[in-house]
């Protein structure tokens, strides 16, 4: 993929809702996550975690390993982190260990969000970094992706489950 300009925080969560988009094609949990730096896209994720048979392949960490690579450093201070989906405890941990400059993110998770919903790993006092936040970008869309791949996961379930079906 060629080099992809963000001029705005919206087109950033635009760009991260098309690798949740990725995810929910290969029947991956869908969210999606880019990193940007100086107004290009360095890094990029969507969840993973089936198809590599690895709990960490989540959208932020394949992300943050693409971007630093890009950047040949793992810090990350200068760069904004969009992602589809409040990152959970080990993202967060992650984005405070690259130095993150500032985190975007659509839609909250109240079960596992660890930036704001149920922990808040990134504001932590005791840790040696924090990272900026801005929450609720383009949120329904974010969380409807979500809302309809678990429906359709659940109707799956169902059918296979009833009586009489082979």
């Amino acid at each position: 993929m060629g080099v992809v300009l963000i001029r705005s925080d919206e087109e950033g969560m635009r760009a991260a809702l098309r690798e949740a988009e990725a995810s929910a094609a290969v029947d991956e949990v869908p969210v999606g996550c880019v990193i940007v730096h100086d107004g290009v896209v360095i890094g990029r994720g969507h969840n993973q975690v089936e198809g590599l048979r690895d709990a960490t392949a989540h959208a932020e960490i394949l992300a943050i390993g693409a971007a630093s690579t890009a950047l040949a450093s793992w810090r990350l201070h200068e760069c904004t982190l969009f992602v589809t989906l409040e990152p959970c405890a080990m993202c967060a941990g992650a984005m405070v260990l690259a130095r993150l400059g500032r985190l975007v993110y659509g839609a909250a998770d109240p079960k596992a969000g660890a930036c704001g919903s149920v922990l808040d790993v990134i504001h932590e006092r005791r840790l040696n970094h924090r990272v900026e936040v801005s929450v609720g970008l383009l949120a329904e869309p974010c969380g409807a992706i979500l809302s309809e791949f678990f429906a359709r996961k659940r109707r799956e379930a169902a059918e296979r489950t009833e009586p009489g079906r082979a």
